[in-house]
């Protein structure tokens, strides 16, 4: 019965228009990587599904290089826009939404870290929609930022086309002879899943000191000290 209703999903998803299809996941990475509206777009999800109706290898080049092409328009877009109306977009109703506390975050994070925190951005939530805005606020030489930003986006699009290609086919060859072929097809999408979210926690611990606000040093017990103290006046008297 689960193989029934996979199958039908996926000839579902195949059925529709490839240049369609391919389009809706290139804008939805525009969008997701866009200033701000990515905090709204499962771009990730909408991939995903998009790599389940590809069947073969130039279809999954296509819809590669278009989704990866979508996740730098998005990216340059959210950069120009913090180019040039970085502080205004700060200070509006929809950057107060996000709150000072992510664009400080974001703004410590580019000043600790470089290009590494536009690389490593593109993984971990919020701050893939943020720090391109801070980048261009910063003044971040674009050209950079690509040299950055492209690699990082060319590992992400490759592992979501990949394992959503592969899997699917897989169901679709054996879900006629292996009554488990739908239980195994969401168990690996489940693991993907959960390694992309470990992935994204181990990137968040390692990463935590330089999102971090400086410690304020706690004074220590001698500091402060009451100059009146017996001590003290025993040494002002020698």
């Amino acid at each position: 019965m689960l193989n029934d209703f996979l199958l039908w999903l996926l000839d579902t998803i195949q059925a529709l228009d490839p240049v369609l299809r391919t389009t809706i996941a290139g804008v939805a990475m525009m969008l997701e990587t866009s200033a701000l509206v990515g905090l709204v777009v499962p771009g990730d999800a909408v991939v995903l599904l998009a790599a389940t109706g590809v069947t073969t290898f130039w279809g999954g080049v296509v819809l590669f290089v278009v989704v990866v092409v979508g996740a730098l328009i998005g990216e340059s877009i959210g950069y120009a826009l913090g180019r040039w109306f970085g502080p205004a977009l700060q200070r509006s109703r929809v950057g107060q939404l996000l709150g000072d506390q992510q664009w400080e975050r974001a703004q410590r994070y580019i000043q600790r870290r470089g290009g590494l925190a536009i690389f490593l951005s593109r993984f971990v939530p919020v701050l893939h929609s943020t720090v391109p805005m801070v980048a261009g606020m910063t003044r971040f030489r674009y050209r950079t930022f690509l040299a950055w930003t492209i690699p990082a986006c060319v590992i992400w699009a490759a592992a979501y086309v990949t394992v959503g290609s592969l899997a699917a086919n897989a169901m679709r060859e054996y879900a006629g002879s292996l009554h488990i072929a739908g239980y195994i097809f969401v168990a690996v999408i489940l693991l993907f899943v959960c390694g992309v979210w470990a992935v994204k926690r181990f990137i968040l611990r390692s990463e935590k000191r330089h999102l971090e606000p400086p410690a304020t040093a706690t004074p220590t017990p001698t500091q402060g000290a009451d100059d009146s103290s017996p001590h003290a006046a025993s040494i002002d008297r020698a």
